[in-house]
């Protein structure tokens, strides 16, 4: 039986990625996609292949479908969650879940009720390279995890410019767009939540409306580990990585903080340095297959309703420090919808 996806977004990230991942499974079809232009939503499905194009949540929903793909500005994807779960579909949304952890934990309470597969779609978490990472702390190759260090500070392209630095009002700026994929990662990497979050943020001269176009924060987890990251909009030039260091030895990631299965992971300890050799499977074939997986009711979807409340409620927290300078506490309860 194939999975139907209908697109609620006639997105740049959907076009360049989630369409080849979803057409990628050997159940999987695109069958609809939504935009609220209805020309662009024409124009996108003829480009794409997509059989139906509608300019409305209802007209999509209408349609013979199984799963949404949510890609829309921030501050749309409550309403729109919501109905697709109210619809009996599955969804997979675009981080951060919502505006708010609150609204986010609205959806996904709502999708659990209804038996819905909700995922969040934090692509780090299925590259291959921080896969190998978190297998090498949690086979105790570092020792004792003790710090991190995030480098995710890019040049945000212009096409992909517009409401994320001109939009306050539809979630823009640079910490719900890559400080929620830090604090993902994070998690992910270390097997551990964060507790507690200091940061500043700035505007470098792209971002306009009072938003931020560049962030460093601190980071406490529950096991004590220390952590700092760096995201940005404004940097050229500017490589990525992750940095683990433990009582035993240290991790080093190189250009691993992006959409495609590249980068490279050394190992250093005391027996000299080694190369991890990880598979380089599309980080969004691994997720699709996933969740398609946890529709058949084998598992869950990669990162979860859940991981997108905590991403989302940590990334609140930067954002009330940068503005009171002082650290900001992380509930520690969040993944809990009981």
């Amino acid at each position: 039986m194939s999975v139907r996806w209908g697109l609620i977004g006639a997105s740049t990230i959907a076009r360049q990625f989630m369409i080849d991942a979803i057409r990628a499974q050997a159940d999987g079809e695109v069958v609809a996609v939504m935009s609220s232009n209805s020309e662009r939503a024409r124009a996108y499905a003829g480009e794409n292949g997509i059989p139906v194009a509608v300019s409305t949540l209802d007209a999509l929903l209408s349609t013979d479908i199984d799963a949404v793909y949510i890609s829309t500005t921030n501050e749309l994807h409550l309403e729109q969650g919501l109905a697709a779960i109210k619809a009996g579909k599955h969804v997979m949304c675009e981080k951060p879940l919502a505006l708010t952890s609150a609204d986010a934990k609205q959806m996904v309470s709502a999708a659990r009720k209804a038996g819905i597969v909700f995922g969040t779609n934090h692509h780090l978490r299925n590259a291959g390279s921080h896969r190998a990472m978190r297998e090498a702390i949690a086979a105790g190759r570092i020792g004792k995890p003790i710090a991190a260090r995030v480098f995710h500070s890019v040049f945000l392209p212009e096409n992909l410019q517009g409401w994320r630095i001109t939009r306050p009002e539809a979630g823009g700026g640079v910490v719900l767009d890559i400080t929620v994929h830090d604090a993902d990662t994070l998690r992910f990497v270390l097997g551990d939540d964060p507790v507690e979050i200091s940061a500043f943020t700035q505007s470098a001269g792209m971002a306009g409306g009072g938003l931020e176009d560049g962030a460093m924060c601190i980071w406490r987890f529950k096991s004590g580990i220390i952590a700092q990251s760096h995201e940005g909009f404004t940097t050229k030039f500017a490589g990525t990585g992750f940095e683990v260091h433990g009582s035993e030895g240290s991790l080093f990631a190189t250009n691993v903080m992006t959409q495609k299965p590249v980068g490279s992971v050394l190992l250093r300890n005391a027996k000299g340095e080694e190369e991890l050799s990880f598979d380089r499977e599309d980080l969004y074939t691994r997720s699709l297959r996933q969740f398609h997986a946890a529709i058949r009711g084998e598992g869950q979807p990669s990162a979860t309703g859940e991981d997108g409340i905590w991403s989302l409620a940590s990334a609140e927290a930067a954002l009330q420090s940068s503005k009171t300078g002082k650290a900001v506490t992380i509930d520690p309860q969040l993944g809990s919808l009981a």
